[in-house]
């Protein structure tokens, strides 16, 4: 565990691991600003936006309450009146820009005449919005967010993509598991763009210089015959104008139109089969249990 009480592991990844429930009660405004010490000036919202900043700028590395007291002008101690730690930090970092495309986007998750909208339109929204924001914030992808401490940003976004898929028809837990394969997807397109941006200001050579020192290599290798495949590709296999988030983003909408359409058509013989988000509620039916009420 690192001083700042974040976690950070042998890949680089960085978990939050500080204290849940206070992470809760200030993501979820139940936290009690002190009142004792310094009262104008410093804001919950000013500590995150200097984080955030200095995060894009320099990486998480960067991001400590003693840099953060550097930007702010205040003393170090007067951060940690407002939140525990870095760990903590972390949890309102990524709800924070897990919020920007929220706001800047807006909020029609359906058609303009009330119906719903078309759920290849929003995948295809729903991955570019989502590149997007890791281009800008690329310390995204070093968070392990397995365990995400869930703030009202992260819960609007997913509100929002189930309501913007849920005319694909799909049970449940296939709609979640379309949003896990679509983010799954940019994220791993997006962390290869990383490597290679981290690669060149790690080691001072452009790509094309990379590649560039072991040609003689590569061209005595396709001439021994041991590579028959790779040496029968075309010249523009590996050209930089082909694009391969595009590429595969329509193959991954056109596998789940397969899907909707063997949805649609068990529904078709079996009237019984539709998905459960798609059912009128039975009010004679027992409430469900809220199963976010006080356990105790």
């Amino acid at each position: 565990m690192a001083k700042d009480g974040s976690t950070a592991a042998a890949d680089g990844t960085t978990a939050g691991s500080g204290d849940i429930a206070r992470s809760l009660e200030l993501l979820w405004g139940a936290g009690e600003r002190p009142s004792r010490g310094p009262k104008p000036g410093l804001t919950l919202d000013r500590i995150v936006t200097a984080a955030v900043a200095v995060a894009d700028a320099e990486g998480l590395p960067a991001v400590s309450m003693r840099r953060l007291s550097t930007e702010l002008g205040t003393g170090t101690m007067s951060l940690y009146r407002y939140v525990p730690g870095k760990a903590e930090l972390l949890d309102l970092m990524l709800d924070r820009v897990l919020g920007e495309p929220l706001s800047a986007e807006p909020d029609r998750p359906a058609g303009a005449d009330g119906t719903p909208g078309d759920w290849r339109v929003a995948i295809d929204a729903m991955a570019h919005t989502y590149l997007d924001n890791l281009r800008r914030h690329p310390w995204l992808l070093k968070i392990n967010q397995a365990r995400t401490v869930l703030g009202p940003s992260a819960l609007r976004g997913l509100e929002l993509a189930l309501s913007a898929l849920r005319s694909m028809g799909l049970r449940d837990p296939e709609l979640i598991g379309v949003i896990i394969t679509v983010n799954s997807f940019v994220e791993g397109l997006a962390r290869t763009q990383g490597d290679a941006a981290e690669a060149v200001a790690q080691t001072g050579l452009s790509d094309e210089q990379f590649w560039d020192s072991q040609r003689p290599y590569l061209e005595r290798a396709m001439l021994s015959g041991a590579y028959p495949m790779m040496a029968g590709m075309s010249e523009d296999t590996f050209s930089a104008d082909f694009d391969h988030f595009e590429f595969g983003l329509q193959r991954l909408i056109a596998g789940f139109e397969a899907l909707v359409q063997e949805r649609t058509a068990e529904r078709t013989a079996d009237p019984a089969a539709e998905p459960a988000t798609n059912r009128t509620p039975d009010p004679t039916a027992e409430p469900t249990p809220d199963l976010t009420a006080d356990r105790t």
